[in-house]
Order: structure tokens, then sequence, then C-alpha cells
């Protein structure tokens, strides 16, 4: 990473109070060009709940000082009621952090500092709220950068995929508890006043992942922020980007698909991170790609970046299955739509064992995977932590021998695909609901497995996730199911596997009985989406090599560590998954400020029996300085039976050593045919 800084010379505030009309103040912190009151720019806002003073800092600084040294305002802002605005927190994307976010540009364009124009940049959630505030048509914003983020939030948001439960809303939903729950820094909102806007926060607080749990079908609750309920709504132009390592990859070609607002789509071969310092690399200068759109979008000045292709993937090189990469081998094509004119269908037939483009005889197989089939898939939503944690799936022969697989013959040449691959199955089910899950793998000459993508469908889900309806024992179905997007080349020499498996742990939860299904190979088949080579591909202009301005110094204190262990009870037949991160101490030496994080997950379940799925998950984040130390910890059990979830949280907060909160709450929740 090259340490880089634009013309002109940068200022921090610190703390900046937004007001609002009901008269809560929105915490923001801006870096501005040294003259830009004399010289007015437009600006840039981030808004999300992740402590601007000492959670998102390093990431920050090194963009946002960046953004400003080139001639913009640069504006980190807390959502109302985490880091040190004031207000209450309700949930993830509520209609007030909308509201608040409206208010708040039309406040930034009213400043002397800025010229008017305003655009909105963030990962996930901050990816969330661009999209979310883009269609609200607030008048200042003129253009978004959307990373990792989604336009259907029951689609992928950590909670549903298909219609199945993902253990993630409970991973998740722990995190997002116990973060919004920290105390406020008393050097920005008052040492007379932190103590008590911290009680009020802790005294409010209340486990969001109960209303998730709760609403099991794709009803209001889901469509609230989801802006594919109206395209039309966002015209501001959207730059969507994301990462083949990502859970969010599949919104960006439904946002170039729908959108009818200037769009742009870039996909690399990175987890959740920006792709400056994204991992699995190669990591890109993104930063310079944001200054050519926001020059075009919010100076007017002709970059050139609307000329270029719509979509910009990497396509990835085949590689053995490893639980971490620090690279991933492939090479950069473009597609001037999506859907792209260079992609087409190829469809394989599906027989016993085998994938064919010709016709099959015919076979009727059965499948009834053990509950721990999934647990050589990885994370729903790799970090991109690289070497430092496991986060990719394993050699997927783990999982293969509890599934259906069909193989291809022996490729006689390169077969690159981007796109979604599908199956269509004719199947039968005997149970209520189930849970279909296929995978793409690709088998190595010497018999390694790397799965390519993969797809999940709750099958009382099939005709949509609002129109739910039980399978009927004995009678047959025709199922679709799309896997996620993907760029991906399978070498000559190689095979093209597809596996079938009824469930897919720890992933998502398994559903509420062990189900069989039975498979008529020959009216099945699947669809790949073959993009071949074009000569337009190696005509693409090179990225610049990262760079970004130096981040705030830290010492650390105490490293950390991430460890992911399986351990199998061989009397039982029980299955654990242990993850355990610990981020360690780190002090941020301009403030002082001392910050600690760890989390701990834990997944078992029985093979022969899905209602003894359990999740565990325990996080705790650590604040302090000086005479301010504060700690807020959380306990998250969900336990399930046939007919119901049972959810347990406990909830602890410290200052200075001393428990000085603490709360329980108990949910039970019918299972929904999910």
């Amino acid at each position: 990473m090259k340490i880089a800084l634009g013309p002109r010379p940068v200022v921090l505030m610190e703390n900046v109070w937004i007001p609002l009309p009901d008269g809560t103040r929105l915490a923001a912190k801006i870096w501005l060009p040294e003259d830009a009151a004399s010289d007015p720019v437009p600006a840039i806002i981030d808004y999300i709940p992740y402590r601007k003073r000492d959670g998102t800092v390093l990431r920050d600084e090194s963009v946002f000082r960046y953004f400003a040294s080139h001639g913009y305002a640069g504006i980190r802002l807390d959502i109302r009621g985490t880091g040190d605005s004031e207000g209450l927190f309700e949930d993830e994307y509520v209609k007030q952090e909308q509201d608040d976010a409206v208010e708040a540009i039309e406040w930034i364009t009213q400043q002397a500092w800025c010229s008017g124009k305003v655009g909105m940049i963030g990962i996930s959630w901050g990816g969330f709220s661009a999209l979310q505030v883009a269609a609200r048509r607030p008048k200042g914003l003129k253009a978004i950068v959307t990373l990792c983020s989604t336009d259907d939030r029951y689609a992928e948001d950590g909670h549903y995929m298909g219609g199945c439960v993902l253990t993630d809303t409970v991973s998740w939903g722990t995190t997002c508890f116990v973060m919004m729950s920290q105390s406020p820094d008393p050097d920005i909102v008052g040492k007379e006043s932190w103590h008590s806007m911290w009680m009020k926060r802790l005294e409010s607080a209340r486990p969001t992942m109960i209303d998730w749990l709760t609403h099991q079908r794709r009803d209001d609750f889901w469509k609230h922020g989801s802006v594919c309920e109206n395209y039309s709504a966002i015209d501001c132009a959207v730059f969507a980007v994301g990462g083949w390592g990502d859970g969010f990859s599949n919104a960006v070609f439904r946002l170039l698909s729908n959108l009818d607002a200037p769009r742009k789509g870039l996909i690399g071969p990175w987890g959740h991170k920006y792709p400056h310092v994204g991992v699995p690399g190669p990591a890109i200068g993104f930063l310079q790609e944001c200054l050519r759109w926001w020059d075009h979008w919010l100076k007017g000045e002709d970059t050139g970046i609307m000329q270029e292709p719509m979509l910009r993937s990497w396509m990835l090189d085949s590689v053995e299955p490893a639980a971490h990469y620090d690279e991933r081998p492939g090479h950069w094509v473009a597609d001037p739509n999506w859907p792209s004119p260079h992609v087409s269908p190829r469809i394989y037939r599906l027989g016993l064992g085998r994938l064919s483009q010709q016709p099959l005889p015919e076979a009727t197989l059965e499948i009834s995977s053990p509950a721990t089939v999934g647990i050589a898939g990885g994370e729903w939503c790799p970090y991109g932590l690289g070497g430092v944690g496991p986060e990719h799936p394993l050699d997927q022969r783990w999982d293969d021998g509890g599934s259906l697989i069909f193989d291809s013959e022996l490729l006689t040449e390169a077969t690159p695909i981007l796109g979604a691959p599908d199956i269509e199955l004719e199947i039968t089910c005997d149970k209520p609901t189930a849970i279909l899950a296929a995978r793409l793998s690709d088998v190595s000459p010497s018999g390694e497995v790397t799965r390519v993508t993969y797809g999940l469908l709750n099958l009382s889900h099939r005709d949509g996730h609002e129109d739910v309806q039980p399978m009927e024992a004995g009678r047959s179905y025709r199922i679709r199911l799309a896997m996620n997007e993907v760029g991906y080349t399978f070498p000559p020499g190689h095979r093209i596997r597809l596996s079938i498996s009824t469930t897919y742990w720890p992933i998502a939860l398994p559903g509420p009985e062990r189900a069989k299904l039975t498979l008529e190979a020959a009216a099945s088949h699947m669809h790949l989406p073959i993009r071949m080579p074009q000569p337009s591909d190696l005509d693409l202009r090179a990225f610049d090599a990262p760079e970004a301005s130096a981040p705030m110094a830290t010492t650390v204190l105490k490293p950390g560590s991430v460890e992911r262990f399986i351990r199998i009870d061989l009397v039982s037949g029980r299955v654990s998954l242990t993850v355990k991160r610990d981020d360690g101490l780190v002090r941020l030496d301009p403030i002082g400020t001392v910050v600690g994080h760890e989390k701990q997950m834990i997944y078992s379940v029985a093979e022969n029996d899905p209602s003894t799925a359990r999740t565990e998950v325990y996080e705790r984040f650590d604040r302090g300085r000086g005479a301010w130390q504060t700690a807020v910890e959380g306990r998250t059990v969900l336990t399930v039976t046939k007919s119901d979830f049972h959810l347990h949280f406990d909830f602890n907060a410290f200052e200075n050593g001393e428990r000085i909160f603490c709360k329980s709450w108990s949910k039970k929740i019918a299972r929904d045919l999910v």
C-alpha cells in the first residue's frame, strides 16, 4: 500500500454536531481542505453506527483524509443512538435513520465549505445506507459508492438465504446488540453527560434478532429498506462494488440489471473489505477509481469513467481448496451491460453420478443428508482476514460423502463462467419442508474438490418467499434454484461437479426434520453461464496500485489471534465447530483510547438429528482511557425443536471492572415452515 495525499492540505474537525428537527444531534467527524471556506468542495459521507471516534477510525483516517486532500469534505457520521450521536438506536435501517440522513445532507449542503453537492460511500451498513438514502432523493445527493451491500434485505443480509435461516442472524445479532450498547466518549459528549447517555442506551436496548427470527417470510418488515421494491426511486449515479469472497456480491448484478440511473459495477476476488486493502488479493487502486467517480459526478470533470464498460469482473482461476487465501489468481474482464451479450447458457443433463451435455439414461436417486453436511463450507461472509483467519471452504470431499454428486467428463478446454449457475430438478420430498442445497465445484486431476459457488432453497419457498406452502409427500415438483453469481474458469483436465444435499450446516440451520428427496435425473438439468474471452478484455485500462493516506498511529498492547476447529464425538455423532477471534488490545495513540474485542461462536449438531442444532455466540467490546473504562458483553444461545426456536440472550455492562447493568431475554418463536 502506497501512502499518498493530494495537493490540498487537510484540517480535521474531530467532532461537529449536526442538529435534527427533533433536537437530537448527530456526531460527525470531518476532514476538510484548509481552504474550503474560500473554495467550497463537495462532501462525501459515510453514515454508519460503528463509532467514528474509536471504531472505524483507522479506515476513516486513511480514506477520508485522502479524499479531502483531493478537494472533498470527508464526513464520518454516527447514526442516532450509536457512537457519540444522541438519541436511541432502534434497529437496522429504520425509517428514522433515513430521515436523519436526509436532514443531515440538507445541513451539510448549507455549510460555507460545501459546494452543495454530496456523495455517499460505505461498505456493508454504509453501503445499505447509501442505497436507502439515494431512494429518498435528498436534493444534494448526486452519486453513491455502495460496497458489499444489497438491494434486498431478505435475500442477502445474513438473516435468510433462499428462505433458509442463516446462523449469521445469531452471530450478527449478538454483534449488533453489544456493539450498539457501548458508551459514548466523554471527551466528545461531555464528562457530565456520557454516563447518563450510556444508561439510557442500556435501559432501552433489546435484541433485535428476536424480530429477525420472528419475520421468517419476506413481509413488510424486510421490504422496508429494500430498494428492489422500487428501483426507479434511485435517480443518482450508483457505483456498486463487491467481491466473490463476500456474502453480498449478487446485488451488484441485480442493481446493474434493474436501475435506470447511471451505474457501474466492479467485482473482485475480495472478501468483505474495501478493494484497496482487499483480501484475497490482488488489491487495486480503488480510492483512485473513487476519485474518478466523484470528479465526474460531483465536480463535472471528464475522467472517462462513464465511457468504460458497465461491469468489470475478476475471473478466478482454479486453485486448490484452502481455508484462507492471500491471493486468488485470475484476470479482469469487462462487459458493456448486464445481462451481458458475452454470456450464453450451456445445459448439462443429470444422470447416475454424471453431468453431460448429451442425454443420459434415466435414474431415480435419493438423498437424505446427515445434519452435518456443510461443515466444509466456510463462512457465509468471509471478512478477508487472509492468513490471520480460516474463513473459506475446505475440500468439498468432506461434504460430498453426504450428497448426491454429478461429475462431467474431463474438460478438453477451458470453461469460463460468469453469472449465476442454476439447476432445475424434478423432485419429491417426504416432509412438509426441507433444505435443498446445491454446490458447484472444480475437481482437480489429483482429486481435490474446490467449491466455486453454491445456493440454498427452503422448498416450502419454492414459489417465492411470500407465498409459502408445505410440500406434499409423494407429489412431484419442478424446482429451480439459482446459485450465487461467480466468475470462474474451469481448466482443461478438470471436471465440473454438481453436489446436492438436504442440509448446509452451520451456514444455515437444519430443517425441522431429516428429510428425504427423490430426484428424477433425466428430467433435471443445470445451466452454466458461459462467458468466453473477448478481444475487448485485452484493452482494459490497468488499475493503479493501491494507495491511501496514513492510518492513525496505534500501539499493539496485546496481539490478536483467530482459531477455528472441529470436534467430533464418536459416541453421540455430535459435531461442533468453534471459531474464536481475539482482536487483542490496541491503543489509538493520538487520543489514548485502548480498544479490545473478542468473539466466540460454537455451532453443534448430531448428524442424524437436526433438532439437536445449537448455536452459541459470545462477544465483548472494551473501551477505555484514563478514568473512563467500559466494557459490554453478550451471550446468545439458540436451540431448536421441530416446532420452535428457543432464543436466550444475556447482557452485561461494566464500568471500571464492576458490573453496572445486566439483563436477560428468553423467547420461544414458532417455526413457520423453516
